[in-house]
């Protein structure tokens, strides 16, 4: 079955799935939201050790999934990967160099007589959950907004702006889309560790956890409103005709999601779900929010990732060229290529038991204050 799929189906089929690991990615934010929340929640020494051992059960599966994300767009859209981390340059570095600097801080906080001190560490955990979540909601934004290069016959690519991919985070959307992402993470972060930590020796921290929960949702709404609207209004980059030309199109994204209703349908539920987990978990005292916004979030991805690939739109335009922008049928591998691929991805139901069982392992109990002289973050 799979060896008859046409290539544009293939083509189609693996921006999907590219786009659902870029979702989960959204989802497990939470993380980096959880990181940006310590100072503000975690009043105490205990409090802090809670909030930064809670998250350090699952900051490799954020790291994992963005390490994945980038390797299935490598193997997929070989054109998009080289052109983007090849030109983009200072802006995957940076982004990067957070996440260097997380991975680092959860190694070294504790550790006895650390150069830096325990607040230096907390403080790059921090840059993590704000710095890199911006920029990666920025370069999510070219998506829509177009980035500032050239590709030649040989595909060889040319930036034209000296700030290499850094000039995204200075335009409105992009900077709004980012600003929308760290507010959507703090939320889902204040959601995580009121299902996570056992708050019988800290009370108090509940409640700021479950007051940050709708503090930050609210500061969410005025990026998330300006960015909805403006993809209802904004011009987009579109194919034209049969020999792929691209051109601007009026309103190009609304004509998207009125040709593909079931992308309203995703952005819908999936809006709703996290409002009612956000209602859950800061009018409530159940734990269960993080499961409703999570979902929800997974699906407001999977629909802003999907938005400007799917009906003959460049998902990556070129600013500097519009023949330059790239199309899910001008970036990705061979037919062959995807086709194997496919076969291989057959496995991914296996992968996904596989997390969902070490996630159920890590949280059987909640941590306690009792149990961090076992913890080592």
């Amino acid at each position: 079955m799979i060896g008859n799929l046409d290539y544009s189906t293939l083509q189609h089929l693996w921006w999907l799935l590219c786009s659902v690991v870029g979702a989960l990615f959204l989802f497990l934010n939470f993380v980096q939201g959880g990181q940006s929340l310590l100072w503000q929640v975690a009043k105490t020494g205990l409090e802090k050790d809670l909030v930064i051992n809670s998250l350090g059960r699952k900051w490799e599966l954020t790291f994992t999934t963005l390490v994945l994300f980038g390797g299935a767009l490598f193997a997929s859209f070989p054109k998009f990967y080289s052109t983007s981390f090849g030109g983009a340059y200072w802006v995957w570095i940076l982004i990067l160099f957070t996440f260097i600097v997380q991975a680092v801080s959860y190694e070294f906080r504790k550790k006895p007589s650390n150069l830096l001190g325990s607040s230096v560490y907390e403080l790059f955990l921090f840059i993590n959950g704000s710095v890199g979540i911006l920029l990666i909601g920025a370069a999510v934004g070219t998506f829509f907004t177009g980035s500032n290069f050239e590709l030649s016959s040989y595909n060889m690519v040319t930036w034209t702006n000296p700030l290499r991919g850094l000039e995204a985070a200075f335009s409105l959307f992009n900077l709004s889309m980012g600003l929308f992402l760290v507010f959507n993470a703090r939320t889902l972060g204040a959601m995580y560790l009121v299902n996570d930590i056992d708050f019988s020796a800290t009370p108090d921290m509940e409640n700021r956890l479950r007051k940050a929960c709708m503090v930050n949702f609210i500061c969410s709404l005025p990026f998330l409103g300006y960015v909805l609207v403006s993809l209802l209004l904004m011009d987009g980059y579109g194919i034209v005709d049969d020999r792929g030309t691209i051109a601007m199109v009026s309103r190009k994204y609304l004509a998207n999601l009125l040709a593909n209703p079931w992308l309203i349908g995703l952005l819908a539920a999936g809006l709703v779900l996290v409002i009612l987990g956000v209602f859950i978990t800061a009018k409530s005292r159940s734990r269960a929010g993080i499961w409703f916004g999570g979902l929800g979030t997974v699906l407001v991805g999977l629909a802003v990732l999907l938005l400007p690939a799917y009906n003959n739109t460049a998902f990556y335009p070129s600013k500097a060229d519009l023949q330059s922008s790239l199309t899910i049928f001008n970036a990705s591998s061979s037919q062959f290529t995807l086709t194997t691929m496919t076969y291989v991805a057959l496995t991914i139901p296996l992968v996904l038991a596989y997390v969902a069982y070490v996630w159920w392992a890590m949280n059987r109990t909640r941590l306690s204050a009792e149990e961090l002289s076992d913890e080592t973050y």
